[in-house]
């Protein structure tokens, strides 16, 4: 169950997306209807769409609500609320998975962060390394993104706020070779977690997918294990053009989770519900703010509480 904290939280930052859903939902139920009818239903299909859900997930819930609707009525925007959230959560609980941290390991758990520009990657980067270092944990941050400017400075930022070292190199260095030594120190330190800031392109770039593999070659001479997760980090505001770059880097470089940031800024929310559907990706993360704690393991129950408005 959700933790009141949590929900409370998530509920203010999600504002935009619940007020646009709500919106939007409103005008549904129709002067002198005994409930949803055929046309309603139709364009509720639109309203998920539009609020960014995605046409396979909306397809999904509204053909759900029909069928519920032959033997139970939906006959006001409570009941809309309750049928809602109930698909919603049949749809996203099952990527409701925690990130989880073998106990103990023979080496340093190597977690790859990959993204595009400007979804918050190097910055979500560091906000893992204070979750772990919350949790006990030992963790080194390694920053291979040398394409970006002051991308590396960036988290040579972080690591002073945070106490955690970073393994750099100059800019324009060879993204790989920072890798190996980020390994290389991790095992001689007996970090617990490293964390790999990767470069960040289009996702269509083949260079850097290039770039990627390269890097996940040279990580394995180290331990053949490694990479152990490769979390995509995507932007919540940029909606349906999440799914084309979780397609691209599963392809390319195999994705284990997602991380979606920006959810507070953004009235396209929905999104991860599509990603949820699409996918079957473990959703470990959220990004809810600007704050170091901004960044939240994903809780399904405490989602759709603040996306659903009670008041309709």
């Amino acid at each position: 169950m959700a933790e009141p904290d949590e929900t409370k939280g998530l509920f203010s930052r999600l504002k935009k997306t619940r007020e646009s859903l709500a919106a939007n939902l409103s005008g549904l139920f129709r002067s002198g209807s005994a409930g949803l009818d055929e046309a309603a239903f139709d364009d509720l299909l639109d309203q998920l769409i539009l609020a960014d859900l995605g046409v396979e997930a909306s397809t999904q819930i509204v053909a759900a609500l029909r069928s519920q609707a032959v033997s139970t009525r939906i006959e006001t925007k409570e009941q809309l609320n309750s049928a809602l959230k109930m698909q919603l959560l049949e749809i996203l609980q099952p990527s409701v998975q925690p990130l989880d941290l073998p106990a103990v390991s023979a080496g340093p758990w190597v977690v790859v962060m990959v993204g595009v520009n400007g979804v918050g990657k190097t910055t979500t980067a560091a906000k893992l390394a204070y979750w772990l270092t919350q949790q006990g944990l030992k963790v080194m941050l390694g920053a291979c993104d040398t394409y970006r400017a002051a991308a590396i400075e960036q988290l040579q930022v972080w690591g002073q706020r945070l106490s955690v070292p970073v393994i750099a190199q100059q800019r324009g260095a060879d993204a790989a070779a920072v890798a190996h030594d980020a390994l290389s120190s991790a095992q001689a330190r007996s970090v617990d977690v490293l964390i790999i800031d990767s470069a960040g392109r289009q996702h269509v770039n083949t260079e850097l997918m290039e770039q990627l593999q390269k890097m996940n070659r040279v990580i394995q001479r180290l331990d053949d294990s490694a990479p152990h997760e490769t979390l995509l980090v995507v932007d919540a505001a940029t909606g349906q053009n999440a799914l084309a770059q979780v397609g691209a880097f599963a392809a390319s470089v195999g994705v284990t989770g997602l991380c979606v940031t920006k959810l507070d800024g953004t009235a396209r929310g929905g999104v991860l519900v599509a990603l949820a559907q699409k996918f079957q990706l473990p959703i470990h993360f959220v990004g809810v703010g600007e704050s170091v704690k901004d960044l939240r393991p994903f809780d399904a129950e405490a989602f759709v509480t603040a996306l659903i408005a009670e008041d309709g």
